[in-house]
């Protein structure tokens, strides 16, 4: 026993770094407070890992491992219902009332890549894949509730939306059943529309800004798809959407400078243009061309962002 505790140690603080990036933001949170709950909230991850590892490799009974692992999952639920409060450590504490949860401002949708629903669930809630979203839609229509509205949940990645970098603190991330090339079913699309609409009653999120993953993070996402319906999203006040004709642009009108003002990250111009095609023209033939009625069409819709919204 001493030496399988002692291969333990030797693994939690050896040289393997890598480290999912949502996974170190948490657990350096962590950090600001040294207790025992805290230290092995840090160390949870490398904990389960070198279990699952020991006991694929033999040693001690499958048995004491699955607890072990059983362990692993219980402290990673304490150190997401009982993270430290942050503070300075040159600053008095002095308490005020005034002060509430983060509030979301931004929906973004997710489509899981996958064939079933089980097969989704399982990687978002698993605690060692450093996924999760708010919610997931499954093909039927049926609504899994993940992660507390006003906790925020690791869907975004790398990504940024007129000028917002941490998307997953602004925002609630919803993931759709669906492989990304295949027709979303109507029961998943109606269930989304009804849970958008219980969503804005809490949050009053601004029409526009219920985007798509490959929106914010257009160089590498292409969820939800080109398949996605975003017209009867809009239809539903969901998202923005034009149908031709469009009017026409002002002279002079610079296609980069309309994409950035509508929202989207225009440091790789390509990628951005891949996106905006693929979420408002997924019928268009032109290729990688962006032509006259692209124009018109960005027009079009920076009108319809900067419209008031009806109460």
């Amino acid at each position: 026993m001493p030496r399988i505790v002692a291969r333990i140690i030797r693994t939690i603080t050896g040289t393997n770094k890598q480290e999912h990036n949502e996974q170190n933001s948490e657990q350096t949170s962590c950090l600001l407070n040294f207790d025992l709950t805290v230290i092995i909230c840090f160390f949870r991850t490398r904990i389960m890992r070198t279990c699952i590892g020991m006991m694929t490799t033999g040693g001690i009974g499958r048995g004491f491992w699955r607890g072990f692992i059983l362990l692993g999952a219980l402290l990673q639920a304490a150190c997401i219902v009982s993270s430290p409060r942050l503070v300075s450590a040159d600053a008095a504490w002095h308490p005020s009332p005034n002060f509430g949860m983060r509030r979301a401002n931004y929906v973004i949708l997710h489509h899981t890549s996958n064939d079933t629903l089980a097969y989704a669930l399982n990687i978002l809630t698993h605690p060692l894949s450093g996924v999760s979203s708010h919610y997931l839609i499954g093909r039927d229509g049926r609504v899994l509730q993940l992660v507390d509205e006003n906790e925020r949940a690791w869907h975004a990645g790398a990504s940024m939306w007129s000028g917002q970098t941490d998307m997953n603190s602004a925002s609630i991330g919803i993931e759709l059943d669906n492989t990304g090339n295949e027709p979303f079913p109507p029961p998943q699309i109606d269930a989304l529309i009804a849970l958008l609409s219980d969503i804005r009653r809490r949050h009053a999120i601004p029409r526009a800004n219920v985007l798509g993953h490959a929106d914010i993070a257009p160089a590498r996402k292409n969820d939800p798809g080109v398949l996605f319906p975003w017209r009867q999203l809009a239809q539903a006040g969901f998202g923005l959407w034009c149908d031709p004709p469009y009017p026409p642009p002002p002279e002079g009108f610079d296609a980069l400078l309309g994409l950035a003002a509508l929202g989207y990250d225009t440091r790789v111009p390509a990628a951005v243009i891949a996106a905006f095609k693929r979420r408002f023209a997924p019928d268009d033939e032109a290729g990688a061309e962006w032509t006259t009625e692209h124009h018109a069409l960005l027009y079009c819709l920076l009108r319809a962002s900067s419209t008031p919204e009806s109460p």
